[in-house]
């Protein structure tokens, strides 16, 4: 006969079930301690929960075959939002498409949401275009000669005063791109941009006429006096640069509906007329060439603050492809005079600087003018993500209250709290005993779920929307479930006869299959919900999973080894008639078995 293996541990045996439950406890401290550490104590609310703005916008197609409002651009521009303002940090921002143009974009209320409304539906297109000539921003009447316009300097029209350093108070317009304006066809860019400053005649402007990026420049241009003339027509200019020409004759910047207009219909590979503050904060308009770099060729671009200066900059990496072709205008705008050396950075139609180039560049720029923090990461940030492939108007912007919310949140929870009652009852009235192990279970799930979704908030931006809600209430029933589908094996083996020590050990292995069978069915079944779905119902489908991972750690590591350790107390190990437990309530005849039963040979022969 084969010696028994003393050495074996009996299958579902938990060695020391006491080190589970302290390591387990010591989990739930630490993420209490984290969720108070972070000064995050409640869970981010979503916009139905804590109100926001809805925003409506609608899709319109840029110059060119490649804008067209069709699904995949709509689609593109839904995620360029989206990183646009999670960039900013702005928790369960909702960025989708409704019907063929329009995006409907959801910002809870926050101290970022004014800003990431500022970025929805800017386009942020940027080009670099080579300035070509440059003017006071005050509209100038076309039958002005340049020299009638000097003999007028000091005498009080729109233009001085802008050359005088009068401040604008108006926002600056962020809608469209520039203005479109034909040249000889077939010309390269640079070809064409020579040509309108050849064919217009324009006199050159002083160099402290335009927007450059180093302080003491920008401090002469504040006083020094600028170019307010309007250059003469041209006598052999084509149509095209006569229309121009007189486009920028007319052209009046301190007009919020003339800059608003100058995006329309605008090509990047002609030139354009455009709009731009100096650094006194007085307008200018400008005649700029063909972009020579746009913004598909910056690699990467932040705000941040120059310590020597003192001042606010956006800085940009561009590409191996896009420090090419910087390199190369620079190196032919540095032989320029001015303004002719100069390059405007130009951002959806508007100049944000125009700095001259003295030197040949390629490895980065920057863009300097009046930025303050906030500007600039805004900036950087819109640069960063990319430019929209289409524009949109802001149809439409809604303030969301959250007492709708509040009070459907009040009706989701007293139901839950209904629900969670009656399940209670249930056990109690069932399980007797057994029921405080679940409950005890079920709390720990609770605080394990509520610090866990206190501590994403600040992590990955996770807030609590109503369907969230739900998918906690849901969970409830299927960790419930794991519980009972324990209990019930355990009731089977006593059923068979075992004591209760070995009967909890014995239904584990059992039930600990069928438990993971079932959670991992519902957590399949949140992960395609979350991969398939967008807004709201992904925050059901991730508080389901989430919920359903936790439902399988409070099983394994509090549940199991809690048993263990009660089963070997005299109440439930005695099989007390409340405990759960009772032989004889589950139609057990005494006396129990503690272990398999043996073959007995009878010594009777007659017996036999």
């Amino acid at each position: 006969m084969a010696a028994p293996n003393r050495g074996r541990r009996p299958a579902g045996a938990q060695g020391k079930p006491g080190r589970t439950l302290v390591m387990i406890l010591i989990a739930m401290v630490a993420l209490t301690g984290g969720m108070f550490a972070t000064g995050d104590t409640t869970p981010r609310l979503g916009i139905d929960l804590a109100g926001g703005t809805t925003i409506t916008l609608k899709a319109k197609a840029q110059p060119g075959k490649e804008s067209a409002v069709n699904e995949t651009n709509m689609n593109t521009a839904v995620g360029i939002i989206e990183r646009r303002v999670n960039g900013l940090g702005v928790s369960e921002a909702e960025v989708q498409t409704q019907g063929r143009e329009h995006i409907i974009v959801n910002i809870p209320k926050g101290t970022d949401s004014e800003q990431a409304r500022k970025q929805v539906g800017t386009t942020a297109q940027l080009f670099f275009r080579p300035v070509l000539t440059v003017a006071a921003g005050g509209s100038t009447p076309q039958e002005a000669s340049p020299s009638a316009s000097a003999d007028k300097a000091g005498k009080g029209d729109k233009g001085d005063k802008a050359t005088e350093g009068k401040k604008d108070d108006e926002a600056k317009a962020g809608d469209g791109d520039e203005t479109a304006s034909s040249s000889t066809p077939g010309d390269s860019p640079t070809t064409q941009g020579r040509a309108v400053t050849d064919a217009l005649k324009a006199p050159t402007a002083d160099p402290s006429g335009s927007a450059t990026d180093a302080p003491k420049d920008a401090e002469k241009s504040s006083d020094a006096p600028k170019s307010t003339d309007a250059p003469a027509p041209a006598q052999s200019a084509s149509p095209e640069m006569a229309a121009l020409e007189k486009q920028f004759i007319s052209l009046n910047c301190e007009s919020k509906t003339q800059r608003g207009k100058l995006g329309e219909n605008a090509l990047p590979e002609k030139p354009t007329v455009a709009c731009g503050k100096d650094a006194s904060g007085a307008w200018e308009k400008y005649i700029l060439g063909p972009a020579e770099v746009d913004g598909k060729d910056i690699d990467e671009a932040k705000g941040q603050l120059d310590q020597q200066r003192g001042m606010w900059i956006v800085t940009m990496d561009f590409t191996k492809s896009g420090a090419k072709k910087f390199q190369k205008i620079t190196s032919e705008l540095s032989q320029q005079q001015s303004p002719q050396n100069q390059f405007a950075i130009v951002l959806d139609g508007e100049v944000m600087s125009a700095p001259q180039v003295n030197q040949t560049l390629s490895a980065n720029a920057e863009i300097s003018g009046n930025f303050n923090q906030d500007s600039a990461q805004e900036l950087g940030n819109m640069l960063s993500y990319g430019a929209l492939p289409l524009s949109f108007n802001e149809e439409s912007v809604t303030t969301v209250s959250a007492a709708l919310g509040g009070e459907q949140l009040r009706a989701g929870l007293i139901a839950g709290a209904i629900g969670l009652a009656l399940v209670v009852i249930y056990l109690v009235a069932y399980y007797r005993g057994l029921a405080a192990i679940a409950i005890l279970s079920l709390l720990v799930s609770a605080v394990l779920t509520y610090t866990l979704m206190a501590l994403l908030g600040p992590a990955i931006g996770f807030a609590l929307n109503l369907p969230a809600v739900c998918g906690a209430i849901v969970a409830i029933g299927i960790t419930a479930d794991s519980f009972i589908v324990y209990f019930e094996r355990i009731r089977d083996e006593i059923r068979e006869g075992r004591t209760m020590r070995p009967a909890v050990e014995r239904a584990w292995p059992r039930a600990r299959r069928t438990i993971l069978v079932s959670d991992f069915v519902s957590f399949l079944a949140a992960a395609v919900l979350f991969l398939v779905t967008v807004g709201k119902v992904q925050g059901f489908a991730f508080t389901l999973g989430l919920t359903t991972l936790l439902d399988v750690v409070v099983v394994f590591f509090f549940t199991k080894p809690l048993m263990t350790i009660l089963a070997r107390t005299k109440f439930f190990g005695g099989g007390h008639p409340w405990s759960g437990l009772d032989p004889a309530r589950l139609g057990v005849q005494p006396p129990l078995r503690r272990s398999r039963r043996t073959s007995v040979v009878p010594t009777d022969p007659k017996e036999a």
